[in-house]
């Protein structure tokens, strides 16, 4: 078994956390260079199945050599999402006091970051914002400091997800019941789930991403003790 970290955004972390969300799609790099003709002469074509259906198969036995970079099943996803560490915050009279989590935290003693260490609890974006103070911000007033996903260290993560399936498809062959378990709303106010994920992936990798189909990895996930 392996882990590997995967950023996610605020919201999905929300859907993570709601057990909304079971499923994710990244874009293959590179994207696999196969045609009918090419996986005919392959040998791995079979007649009655869609293009995807054929390049997963050809994947799944081997006749494409691509690994995907985030595992197999059995291996686990740590998760990075925005975060920031609490070690005093302010009483009503305006004195400093040591932080009693009021919301999810993990602990941590001496977890080295930067040039220094953070000692307290690592709170997470997603669940809210947050003033507090830090241990040398000297300036008697509470503020947030929130860290980037990319910058989560491993020690201060709470979402930890094993992998329980990984397939190869085109972005477009995405199904309604897929849609859902990526997150999208089963009773959509402006259509489906499907139509929900399509606004979804151009706001996150641009227009006309849609549209130009590329072949993804289709990563399922169960939420495991971090």
């Amino acid at each position: 078994m392996k882990e590997r970290p995967m950023l996610y955004t605020g919201a999905m972390v929300r859907k993570v956390l709601a057990d909304a969300k079971t499923q994710t799609r990244r874009i293959i790099k590179p994207q696999p260079d196969v045609t009918e003709e090419r996986l005919r002469e392959l040998g791995a074509w079979i007649d009655g199945f869609t293009l995807s259906q054929q390049v997963d198969g050809a994947w799944q036995h081997g006749f494409i050599d691509t690994e995907c970079p985030y595992g197999q099943p059995g291996d686990r996803l740590w998760v990075r999402e925005t975060w920031g560490v609490i070690s005093h915050s302010w009483d009503r009279h305006g004195n400093r006091v040591k932080w009693t989590p009021n919301r999810p935290a993990t602990a941590i003693s001496e977890m080295p970051f930067g040039n220094g260490y953070y000692s307290g609890h690592v709170i997470y974006a997603a669940d809210g914002p947050n003033e507090w103070s830090d241990d040398d911000d000297g300036g008697g007033e509470p503020r947030s400091l929130w860290h980037p996903s990319i910058h989560m260290p491993r020690a201060a993560c709470r979402l930890m997800l094993e992998i329980t399936d990984v397939r190869v498809e085109r972005l477009q062959d995405i199904s309604e019941a897929d849609a859902v378990a990526e997150g999208g709303p089963v009773d959509h106010p402006n259509g489906t789930a499907r139509g929900w994920f399509e606004q979804l992936w151009e706001k996150l990798y641009g227009a006309g991403s849609w549209d130009a189909n590329p072949y993804v990895w289709r990563i399922s996930f169960k939420k495991v003790e971090a």
